[in-house]
């Protein structure tokens, strides 16, 4: 009754957290588990295989390493010899790291662990004393964490336990139930609205939504009245979206890119320089060069296809570090996956 108490205790802890607000899978989070393992006893006498339910609370280090606190019953082994069936009791302390493969945020997420336990447990009576026996295990495993909500995740793994005792092994597979909070997300800048610019829905040159300078080119930021924001400025702004995990762009942002091109090549002494964002998901050093990866590729399309020189655009990335929008929906992430640039100019 004990055990079912505070196994029922922990399950409501585990159901009240899912409701935080801060979910991550990286850097700073915390993840608490129950489980529940088969136990392939070697290690002890005269004890049959048993069950093993337990708990665990881990800290992410990094997004990938995890530091874990971990205890196990071992109350459902009984001695296998003429005694009785005499019920065999256990307790094990551990603390173990683990390192994840694939980006925070995945749904699946394999591992590898380390560590160390401590156990208790209670003396086989045919064995000739009572009391309980210490020992110290070092641990290994594997498995797999599978996140089908953003915050919950079921986890199959197996852990082979070495006991430094007598040299012998246990070995446990386990699966489990956790959640994941309270850190990892990147705090996000508040968006920042579009400037107002011309529109030329027709094709026709002449902005439409403006009065007055109706000479004002497409695509260049106008004020309240439709002219130049600044006076005798004229300025183009480029924004350039791509898919997640992608540096390849697409076909209908080509027009946007050829019309900087045009610009560039009406005022000739104008450079730029194009600038790679990515959003929030995957490692800050991966982010980094997929920025950069995506500047180049626009780089490429205005010297490459519309014929700016190469001297005239640089491109640089700045990974996740300037986001616009808020990177914990998907609208928001979409919007961050950019790349911006922006010429201006004397107005002739």
């Amino acid at each position: 009754m004990k055990l079912k108490n505070t196994l029922g205790l922990a399950i409501g802890t585990l159901i009240a957290a899912t409701s935080f607000g801060a979910l991550a899978q990286g850097q700073g989070a915390v993840e608490g588990e129950l489980n529940y393992g088969k136990k392939y006893n070697d290690s002890v006498n005269n004890v049959e295989d048993g069950y093993t339910p337990g708990a665990s609370i881990g800290y992410f280090l990094t997004d990938d390493v995890s530091l874990n606190f971990t205890y196990n019953n071992d109350d459902y082994t009984r001695s296998n010899n003429n005694t009785g069936n005499q019920k065999i009791e256990g307790d094990q302390f551990g603390l173990n790291a683990q390192y994840h493969f694939n980006n925070a945020g995945d749904a699946l997420r394999p591992y590898v662990q380390g560590g160390v336990k401590h156990g208790s447990l209670t003396n086989v009576a045919a064995d000739g004393h009572t009391g309980r026996d210490q020992s110290t295990f070092l641990t290994a495993g594997a498995g797999l964490k599978y996140y089908f909500l953003e915050n919950v995740y079921a986890r199959a793994g197996v852990e082979a336990d070495y006991k430094l005792d007598n040299g012998r092994w246990d070995y446990i597979p386990s699966v489990g139930l956790g959640v994941n909070f309270g850190g990892g997300n990147k705090p996000a800048a508040a968006p920042v609205p579009a400037p107002e610019v011309c529109s030329d829905s027709d094709n026709d040159g002449v902005c439409d939504n403006v009065d007055k300078c109706p000479d004002t080119p497409a695509n260049v930021t106008v004020d309240a009245d439709g002219c130049p924001a600044v006076a005798e400025v004229v300025r183009v702004e480029l924004d350039v979206k791509f898919d997640f995990d992608k540096s390849v762009v697409k076909p209908n942002s080509y027009g946007d890119i050829k019309n900087l091109a045009d610009f560039m090549k009406q005022y000739p002494s104008t450079t730029t320089t194009v600038e790679g964002h990515t959003d929030s998901v995957g490692p800050d050093a991966y982010n980094q060069k997929l920025s950069e990866r995506r500047a180049n590729a626009v780089k490429q399309v205005l010297t490459n296809q519309y014929g700016v020189e190469s001297s005239r655009v640089q491109s640089v990335g700045y990974g996740e570090s300037r986001p616009v929008a808020d990177n914990k929906t998907e609208a928001g992430r979409a919007v961050n996956r950019r790349v911006e640039a922006q010429v201006e100019a004397q107005a002739k």
